[in-house]
């Protein structure tokens, strides 16, 4: 039977579902997060996007097609043209400034997740390199449909976070988690029983790094 991105999943459902649905994440959707831990989260997350630009930019050298390679571009345009600047006007909402962003040092948590995937993507193929960054292109996703399936979740105005879920449920990027996973049930479908289990790992300590930067915005940690 041939492997699929819910299989990934299921070979760590403790971690995933430590990550889809953590404090972070439920106090975000309650609106209830404490405005500081917010902050500090979307501070490093600017810093993350730089780095995720740069895994595109390795998928692009990477990549063994054209489509593959077209694919990475456009990834990479869309960082760096667009998802940077909106990421830069958000800030500026919640008082953190553009100068204020381009001087932060990089927590723990950023430099380990990001490194992690560059450091993947290095070792392994375009596959390795697409598993470890799923759990962030799916995951944001899966977590703003999450949030709307609570009864608890609060929308609209009363919710200072709405916002964020609001651009994770949107078509556009629910629209390119759906790509991305069926980019990789196409590759996943023709891999041995030994290498799902190598993509299992990249998943898995993935997914553990992502846990980890949510614990970092909670708790203020640099």
């Amino acid at each position: 039977m041939p492997y699929q991105f819910e299989d990934l999943k299921n070979s760590c459902p403790d971690a995933w579902h430590g990550y889809i649905e953590h404090p972070f994440v439920h106090q975000l959707g309650d609106g209830t997060l404490m405005p500081a831990a917010f902050q500090h989260y979307l501070k490093q997350d600017y810093l993350f996007l730089i780095q995720f630009a740069r895994a595109f930019a390795l998928a692009a050298y990477k990549s063994p097609t054209l489509a593959d390679l077209r694919q990475a571009k456009d990834g990479l345009q869309a960082i760096v043209d667009v998802e940077l600047d909106l990421h830069v006007s958000y800030c500026e909402t919640w008082g953190i400034s553009e100068a204020e962003l381009a001087g932060l040092p990089e927590a723990r948590a950023t430099m380990a997740y990001t490194r992690y995937v560059l450091d993947t993507g290095n070792r392994g193929d375009l596959l390795d390199l697409h598993v470890a960054l799923s759990p962030c292109m799916v995951g944001y996703g899966e977590i703003a449909n999450w949030l709307n399936s609570r009864a608890s979740t609060i929308r609209g105005d009363a919710n200072p976070y709405d916002a964020w879920i609001a651009m994770y449920e949107s078509e556009a990027f629910q629209g390119a988690m759906r790509a991305e996973i069926d980019w990789l049930n196409a590759r996943l479908a023709e891999v041995s029983p030994a290498r799902f289990q190598h993509l299992c790992r990249i998943f898995r300590d993935a997914t553990r790094l992502e846990i980890d930067f949510w614990e970092m915005g909670l708790h203020l940690r640099d």
